[in-house]
C-alpha cells in the first residue's frame, strides 16, 4: 500500500474509532510503517478530525521529517517497531474499559485479562501490564520496549492499550477486541465465570495467531 493510501487509512480508521467512543478528545495515536520511515498522528490531534496531509512523518531515528509535530508518544511507537520488525502499524488508545481494568488492584501483571472469548485469545493473547510512567516519559518507551519483543499487545497502567499488528487493520481489530473483552471482564469480574482452558487457548493460537 502506498503512502497516500496509508494516510487515508489512518484518517478513516481513526474517525471510525473516535465516532464509536473508543477514544475521546485529543487522546490516542496511530502509526503506520512505510518504506522510508513511518507516519504518526500529530500532537494534540483528535482521531476524529485528522488531515491526511498533516500527519507527522518520522525516520527510523525518531527524527521529525514532515507534517505537523508528532505525538509526544512517538518514542513508544518507535520502540514497538524496533523490537517488532514484522509489525506494520501500532494503535494506542485511552479507551474507557481498558483504562478501567488497568487501575484495578490485584491484577496479574503478566496477564491482565482472562481468555473470555476465542477471538480475544486469537487476536490479543497474553496481555502484560506496563507500570505507570507519565505520558511522553522516555522511561515509558523503554518499559514498552522490554515487553514488545514478546508481546504485540500490552496495557499501560492508568493510561490505556498499545497494540501492534501486521497492518493497520490488524492492529485496530486487536485493539477493539481488547476493549470489548475489558468491558466483558468489568461486567463479570464480581461473579464466577468460566474462561477458555489453557489447551483451548493454545489450540487457537496454533490455528490463528498471525500478527
Amino acid at each position: 500500500m502506498n503512502e497516500h493510501k496509508q494516510r487515508e487509512e489512518i484518517v478513516l480508521l481513526g474517525k471510525s474509532m473516535y465516532d464509536r467512543g473508543l477514544t475521546h478528545g485529543g487522546t490516542g495515536n496511530i502509526s503506520v510503517r512505510l518504506d522510508d520511515g513511518w507516519l504518526l498522528t500529530p500532537t494534540g490531534s483528535s482521531l476524529g478530525r485528522l488531515d491526511p496531509a498533516r500527519l507527522s512523518k518520522l525516520d527510523w531515528q525518531g527524527r521529525h521529517i514532515g507534517g505537523d509535530l508528532p505525538s509526544k508518544e512517538a518514542m513508544l511507537h518507535l520502540a514497538m517497531y524496533q523490537e517488532r520488525p514484522v509489525s506494520g502499524a501500532v494503535v494506542h488508545l485511552h479507551s474507557t474499559h481498558s483504562v478501567a481494568v488497568s487501575v484495578l488492584d490485584q491484577l496479574d501483571p503478566e496477564d491482565v485479562l482472562p481468555a473470555i472469548t476465542a477471538y480475544y485469545a486469537m487476536r490479543v493473547g497474553k496481555l502484560p501490564l506496563v507500570p505507570y510512567y507519565a505520558p511522553g516519559d522516555p522511561a515509558l518507551a523503554e518499559a514498552v520496549r522490554r515487553f514488545s519483543g514478546r508481546h504485540h499487545a500490552m496495557l499501560l497502567a492508568h493510561h490505556g492499550p498499545v497494540v501492534a499488528g501486521s497492518d493497520l487493520h490488524a492492529a485496530v481489530d486487536a485493539t477493539e477486541e481488547l476493549e470489548a473483552t475489558a468491558q466483558l471482564f468489568l461486567l463479570l469480574f464480581q461473579h464466577k465465570f468460566k474462561t477458555l482452558t489453557p489447551e483451548q487457548v493454545a489450540d487457537l493460537q496454533r490455528r490463528f495467531a498471525k500478527r
